[in-house]
């Protein structure tokens, strides 16, 4: 019997990830990338051996394919894939593929904020715990590579919309759903409801057995729950409502309750800051309960989490001034987060590629909280139309070192520097972590600077 065709469309972690699987399960494996492959996946491939190719897509070889799985980077309407979906050709995400499989546990999250940082606080809980826990989605090695050995009786997974969408017989035990704020909307054809369709796919083939999470003071998860029909036990997490089964924010402490075990925290002693993170300890702190583990050892498990850089990440303290690196931030509901977790007066750095922000739903904490805002963009003139007047001082730059020490400049001894442009990168620089990392090394350049003075 001849072997079933594999074509993987994209050579990156999760591309070479499902080669590797799929070469492994007996699959006859072909990867093919319009970019050039790094060395590090080259060297994998060659060593597998799996055949490969780069900066083309050779269309004969590809449409020959049984089963094509597809980087979530690469859209819908690309010609190619056309041509595949035309054909008939099964095309699936690498962890619908990986997930085909393993017979682990999946606690799978996904939103348009705050993803990363409730996929990571979830893993390190489980993690020192002492749950046999892999992490993987749009974080560290794909779950492809993993489920090779598949060492793990639970996985972690971040989801991006992108991956939901090729994704079908996936079903997740225990679901996250953080928050749905328009984005990417360019790839669902300028419909929302599309993108929340999308995000709404993490539960599908759920069961009644199954714990489904969701921040339901989000409008659009809040309408959404009321015209579904879900399966899966839902668990609400809030910020403004007392909730019998789930979690709740009350008075500085974060309240936890499941299945008769109640547990409270106080929200001082924790290693995030902001109502968001209360938000996504919560989400965390509830799959760990879900799971099985003790509550009253919760505190203590996540007392030495670091999240992930460039998320309301300290940079530097300059002559008692904070600086605070929310790269990351590139919408401007991160920034209304960013700004709601500080109490301190706050020098504002914003700017780069405008997404078509709206910039009122942040215009009341911006006029409570900034005493100047930072445009830094080689275009400023959205952040001029929506601040100018309401905001002491704005002035503009286009260079992250005049950035840096114009805000410093405007902020006194107690004050904080935040970094959260509500802008994409790419005007300036590579992407949000060359932003994040070069704003940092700008805070020590003026630390340096004002030593030698």
């Amino acid at each position: 019997m001849s072997k079933q065709k594999l074509v993987i469309l994209g050579g990156g972690e999760s591309g070479v990830g499902a080669a590797l699987l799929g070469k492994a399960k007996g699959y006859e494996v072909f990867v093919s990338d319009m970019g050039n492959l790094k060395n590090q996946y080259k060297e994998l491939l060659t060593f597998a051996p799996v055949e490969f190719e780069e900066g083309k897509h050779s269309e004969e070889k590809i449409l020959g394919a049984d089963l094509v799985v597809k980087s979530p980077g690469i859209p819908e309407k690309a010609p190619l894939i056309k041509k595949l979906r035309e054909k008939g050709t099964t095309i699936i995400s690498e962890i619908e593929f990986a997930s085909r499989f393993t017979k682990a546990k999946f606690i799978a999250i996904t939103g348009s904020n705050g993803k990363t940082t409730t996929t990571l606080l979830t893993y390190h809980l489980l993690k020192k715990m002492g749950l046999n826990v892999g992490l993987a989605g749009n974080i560290g090695d794909s779950l492809a590579r993993q489920v090779i050995e598949d060492k793990h009786e639970y996985y972690v997974l971040e989801l991006s919309s992108f991956q939901l969408d090729d994704m079908y017989t996936f079903k997740a035990d225990v679901a996250i759903l953080l928050n749905i704020t328009p984005d990417h909307l360019d790839r669902y054809e300028y419909e929302f409801q599309n993108y929340i369709n999308s995000k709404f796919r993490i539960i599908q083939n759920m069961k009644a057995n199954d714990f489904f999470i969701a921040f339901t003071d989000d409008p659009v998860v809040g309408k959404e729950l009321k015209n579904k029909g879900i399966e899966a036990k839902l668990l609400p997490v809030s910020l403004k409502e007392k909730i019998m089964e789930g979690a709740f924010f009350d008075d500085d402490q974060l309240k936890l309750s499941f299945q008769g075990k109640q547990v409270g925290l106080e929200a001082g002693t924790l290693p995030l800051k902001g109502k968001h993170n209360m938000v996504n300890i919560m989400s965390a702190l509830l799959a760990g309960m879900v799971l099985g583990l003790d509550p009253e050892k919760f505190e203590e498990a996540i007392r030495d989490f670091r999240n992930a850089s460039h998320r309301l990440e300290e940079a530097g303290m300059v002559e008692g001034v904070r600086f605070v690196n929310d790269s990351k931030a590139t919408n401007v509901d991160s920034v209304f987060y960013a700004l709601d977790s500080f109490k301190e007066k706050i020098v504002l750095i914003a700017g780069g590629i405008d997404k078509g922000n709206d910039y009122s739903q942040i215009e009341k904490l911006v006029r409570e909280k900034v005493k100047a805002l930072v445009c830094m963009g080689k275009d400023n003139s959205n952040l001029h139309k929506a601040f100018d007047g309401k905001v002491p001082v704005i002035v503009d730059t286009d260079e992250v070192n005049m950035a840096v020490k114009k805000a410093f400049d405007q902020a006194e001894e107690g004050d904080v520097v935040l970094l959260s442009p509500a802008c994409a990168s790419f005007d300036l620089f590579k992407n949000y972590e060359d932003r994040g990392d070069k704003f940092k090394a700008a805070v020590k350049n003026l630390e340096e600077e004002l030593k030698v003075k």
